[in-house]
């Protein structure tokens, strides 16, 4: 998931370059999306990760 938020964030530089406004707005929302979901889900596996015993 991580790599996909770092696709779009180059997908929206590269289009921010050339001036596509629309897809520029898209990716970076895209990115800004999956990279709170996958902040989220890192979180959730440090706390579950450390519960186990062995």
């Amino acid at each position: 998931m991580l790599r996909w938020s770092v696709i779009l964030l180059i997908i929206a530089v590269i289009a921010g370059i050339f001036g596509f406004f629309n897809i520029v707005a898209a990716a970076a929302s895209l990115a800004k999306i999956l990279f709170f979901i996958f902040i989220v889900l890192f979180i959730i596996t440090l706390f579950t990760g450390r519960s186990r015993t062995p």
